[in-house]
C-alpha cells in the first residue's frame, strides 16, 4: 500500500514538473511568436540569410575573359598570377608621412644619447651628418615601401586571371545585402570608381538589370578601361555590348549636384597613399549617393582598418560641401554605429566575410575557391528597408558550430559588444533554434527578448 502511495507521489511531481515546463515553453513560444520575424519565409531563407552559394562568372563574362586571355599569351600567366595575388592580399597600408617624421625624431634623439654618453671629442657637425645618415638608413630598412600599381595591358591581363572572379564574388554578395534586406530598391544609375575590369556593373547588372538606365565606370587606368569595355563586348569589337550604358571615365564626374542611386568602390580606397586622400574621396563619393553607398576591401587588417576610417568619416565629420541634407546611416554589416568592438579589443581581428566561388578555368585552378573581403554599406537616413518590428538583429562573425540540441553563434550585438550566444529552442523558441542552425557566418540572425540574459562565455562541447 505505501510502495502504491509512493509511485502515485512520484508520478505526481513528474506531472507537475512537465507542466511547469510546458507553460515556461508555451509562454516563451507566445513571446516569440507575436514577432512575427519570418515574414511567411522557411527557415533556411530567413530575412537574415545573405550568404550565397558557390558563385560563377555569368557565362558571357568567362567566355571573353577566357578569349582575351588566350589571345594575350602573357609568359607565365599562371604564376604571375599567383604573385599577384599574394602581393595585393599582403599589401599594407602606406605609412603617413607624420607618422614617419615622429620615428625620425625619436631615433634621432636616441643616437645623440648614445653618442654623449661616449663623452668622446668629436665635430658636431660631422655627428650630426653621420647621426642623420644612420637615421635615413634605418627608416628604410623598418618602413614599408608603399607604391602605386600601374596597370598596362600585359598586367591588367594577369589582373584578370587573378582576381576577376574572386572580385566578382566579393561584390555581388555585399550587394546582395541590399537586394534582400530592400527588396523595393530599383536603382536607374550607378556609380563605380575604380572600376577596374567592370565586376560591379556585371554584378549589379544581375540583380536591378531591369531598372538600371546609365552606369559610369570611373578608372585612372586606360589600358582597364579597355579591357573592361571588351569583357562587355565578348572580345567582338563590333558587337553591341552584353550591358548597354555603361559609360568609361578616368575622372569623377565634375559637378558635385550629380547624383547616382548606388555607388560602389571595391577594392579601391587601399590604392590611395593617405588618410587624407581616402577621406576626400569618401566624402566626394557620398555627395554622389542618393541611395547607397558600397565600399569593398580586402578581409585583412588593413582593409577593415581603411573601412572603419571611412566609416567614422561618414558618420562624425561635417562636410564642409553639402547638397543632400540626409546624414549617413550604417545599413550593413555592422548592426550599430559605435565603434567596432574588434577593434576596441586588446587584440586586434578584422571583421571580415567568406563567398565560395568558382575560378576562371585555368591550368592549376579548376576547384572552387574562397574570397574572403570585408564590406561597409551606408545608407541616405530614411532608406533601409523594412524589418519586423520588436526584432533587433546581430551579425554573425565567424562560422556557426551547429551541435545536438543547441547551436553555437559568435555575433556583433545591436549594443556595440561581441557576444556568444547559445542557441536552444527551449531559450530562444523553435523559430529562432531552427534560424541559428540554417545561418552561417555573416548571415544575421534575429535576437528578440531573452537573448542578452542567454549569452554564455562557456566551452563550445
Amino acid at each position: 500500500m505505501a510502495s502504491r502511495r509512493y509511485g502515485a507521489c512520484v508520478l505526481y511531481q513528474r506531472a507537475a514538473v512537465l507542466r511547469m515546463m510546458c507553460r515556461g515553453m508555451s509562454a516563451a513560444a507566445d513571446l516569440h511568436s507575436q514577432v512575427d520575424f519570418l515574414k511567411g519565409e522557411p527557415h533556411r531563407n530567413h530575412p537574415g540569410v545573405t550568404n550565397l552559394k558557390t558563385l560563377r562568372l555569368p557565362e558571357e563574362l568567362q567566355m571573353a575573359a577566357r578569349c582575351i586571355i588566350q589571345r594575350a599569351e602573357v609568359p607565365r600567366l599562371a604564376d604571375r598570377a599567383h604573385s599577384l595575388t599574394n602581393f595585393l592580399w599582403s599589401r599594407k597600408s602606406p605609412v603617413e608621412e607624420s607618422s614617419l617624421r615622429k620615428r625620425a625624431v625619436k631615433l634621432e634623439k636616441e643616437l645623440w644619447e648614445k653618442e654623449m654618453d661616449k663623452k668622446a671629442d668629436i665635430d658636431e657637425q660631422l655627428l650630426e651628418d653621420r647621426i642623420r645618415r644612420k637615421v635615413l638608413s634605418e627608416l628604410k630598412k623598418t618602413t614599408y615601401h608603399w607604391k602605386t600599381t600601374r596597370y598596362d595591358e600585359e598586367l591588367g591581363v594577369v589582373y584578370m586571371a587573378s582576381r576577376l572572379a574572386g572580385g566578382y564574388a566579393a561584390v555581388k554578395r555585399a550587394l546582395n545585402e541590399i537586394k534582400k534586406k530592400d527588396s523595393s530598391f530599383a536603382p536607374q544609375s550607378l556609380l563605380d570608381f575604380g572600376s577596374g575590369l567592370g565586376t560591379v556593373v556585371w554584378a549589379s547588372h544581375s540583380y536591378w538589370g531591369d531598372s538600371l538606365k546609365e552606369m559610369v565606370c570611373v578608372d585612372s587606368s586606360g589600358p582597364m578601361n579597355v579591357l573592361a569595355e571588351r569583357l562587355l563586348k565578348g572580345d567582338e569589337e563590333r558587337v553591341e555590348p552584353h550591358i548597354k550604358q555603361v559609360y568609361f571615365r578616368q575622372f569623377l564626374p565634375v559637378s558635385p549636384k550629380v547624383q547616382f542611386d548606388l555607388v560602389v568602390a571595391a577594392f579601391t580606397l587601399s590604392e590611395l597613399q593617405n588618410v587624407k586622400e581616402r577621406e576626400d574621396t569618401v566624402l566626394t563619393l557620398w555627395r554622389k549617393t542618393s541611395s547607397y553607398l558600397v565600399l569593398v576591401e580586402n578581409g585583412t587588417k588593413e582593409g577593415h582598418q581603411i573601412l572603419m576610417e571611412a566609416r567614422d568619416t561618414l558618420l562624425k565629420k561635417q562636410d564642409k560641401i553639402v547638397h543632400d541634407i540626409r546624414p549617413a546611416a550604417v545599413f550593413a554589416p555592422c548592426p550599430h554605429e559605435r565603434i567596432c568592438p574588434k577593434l576596441a579589443s586588446a587584440i586586434t581581428t578584422p571583421c571580415n566575410f567568406n563567398q565560395m566561388y568558382q575560378p576562371l578555368p585555368l591550368p592549376g585552378r579548376n576547384e572552387r575557391q574562397t574570397e574572403k573581403f570585408s564590406y561597409l554599406i551606408l545608407a541616405r537616413t530614411e532608406l533601409g528597408g523594412t524589418e519586423s518590428e520588436g526584432v533587433d538583429w546581430g551579425r554573425l562573425i565567424s562560422p556557426v558550430k551547429r551541435r545536438t540540441r543547441h547551436v553555437h553563434c559568435r555575433m556583433c550585438c545591436p549594443d556595440g559588444k561581441l557576444q556568444h550566444l547559445v542557441v536552444t529552442a527551449r531559450k530562444q523558441s523553435r523559430d529562432v533554434y531552427r534560424c541559428a542552425r540554417s545561418s552561417d557566418w555573416g548571415d544575421r540572425l534575429p535576437m528578440l527578448q531573452g537573448d542578452d540574459e542567454d549569452a554564455e562565455s562557456g566551452s563550445e562541447r
